[in-house]
């Protein structure tokens, strides 16, 4: 089969890794290919810093949320959008573009509406159970989408939507079960920014966990480093404390147990990983999507799942304490997870692209 020629493909989505990791992955699998792709997104997003550092083009938008944002954010957000959009009609025209991909997110609305004007075909990745305010409002004009999970096709046209993993670094897949030793290795994270509940659960569990055999990976965002390290160091456990983990399969690697957020990207992380989990979804997530993914992996048996008012230093630790004990739950939980994992999520989602764009 030949290779068609050099297609040119926009990116769009970011704010927060689950939006622009994913991006990231198939724009690489499409660069692979010989594909141009140019990105969308606003300067404080975390696209900002990843795409270019990844080697693409990136151009700038001024957008905002709609959602839980109060009246001043909401107007303001209404203000820019007809900007932002003539923008995007534009650097649409300029790129020539085939397609568009998005992750959804604020910072992909005005990109989609551009799309929509210029007629340039549309396919969307929905990584999370329930779809979040911006690809529910544009589901109709989208040519293919991809979803993670079953109950996610019922938002988009019959037969539009197909099943697809979400695009995870090849060094999770390869991750191996090992059964826990002496001492029990957990990892907490709260994502690039941190998670304040995680933090405070942790810092109040420290005490509590000072003479077990476990050893602790903790990462906090940049925010709470400094105060939850001196509580680690104050409690004499083993292990490190972490504003950022800049290798994070390596620390899924080393880890007996993870202790998460139910955000997209953590939920395919450690289901590629085949990683047993505690999750605490973020309450405030859009349309509680968090709640969703993190049940969607405590009804296979890979995850434990606590609300975020549930949590607390002592169930944290009470949690940790009991399963150090429980080796064969833990690798029944492994194995559930890593039948939740679908790999070739870039490689799919490329393909789509280019039948979309060839289509057209």
């Amino acid at each position: 089969m030949n290779q068609p020629a050099q297609l040119r493909f926009v990116m769009a989505g970011g704010g927060t890794g689950g939006h622009v990791l994913p991006l990231l992955a198939v724009a690489s699998e499409l660069r692979r290919r010989g594909h141009e792709c140019l990105f969308i997104g606003t300067r404080r997003g975390i696209e900002a810093r990843l795409a270019p550092a990844r080697g693409f083009s990136i151009e700038w938008i001024d957008i905002g949320g709609l959602q839980r944002v109060g009246l001043r954010q909401t107007l303001r957000t209404l203000f820019q959008l007809p900007a932002s959009v003539a923008r995007c009609s534009g650097l649409l025209s300029q790129f020539r573009a085939s397609a568009l991909f998005s992750l959804g997110g604020y910072a992909a609305a005005p990109p989609l509406l551009a799309a929509i004007l210029r007629r340039v075909p549309i396919a969307a990745m929905e990584p999370n159970a329930v779809p979040g305010l911006v690809t529910r409002r544009f589901a109709r004009f989208t040519r293919r989408a991809l979803v993670q999970f079953d109950e996610t096709r019922r938002f988009f046209p019959a037969g539009r939507a197909e099943l697809c993993g979400l695009p995870v670094r090849e060094e999770f897949f390869e991750i191996p079960w090992h059964p826990p030793g002496p001492v029990f290795r957990v990892l907490i994270t709260g994502g690039s920014r941190g998670s304040q509940t995680l933090n405070r659960a942790a810092r109040e569990a420290f005490p509590l966990l000072a003479q077990a055999p476990v050893h602790l990976t903790v990462q906090t965002g940049e925010a709470e480093q400094e105060i939850t390290a001196r509580a680690f160091a104050a409690a004499g456990l083993s292990g490190t404390v972490s504003a950022f983990l800049d290798d994070m399969p390596a620390a899924y690697g080393h880890a007996d147990f993870v202790i998460s957020r139910a955000g997209a990207g953590a939920v395919s992380e450690l289901a590629a990983a085949g990683r047993p989990s505690l999750l605490i979804p973020f309450p405030f997530a859009a349309d509680d999507h968090q709640r969703h993914n993190a049940e969607a992996l405590a009804r296979n048996g890979a995850a434990l799942v606590l609300t975020d008012n549930e949590l607390s230093g002592a169930r944290l630790a009470q949690t940790l304490l009991e399963l150090r004990t429980r080796p064969g739950q833990l690798e029944s939980m492994s194995q559930a997870a890593r039948a939740h994992a679908r790999p070739g999520g870039a490689a799919r989602a490329a393909d789509i692209l280019v039948e979309v764009a060839l289509a057209h």
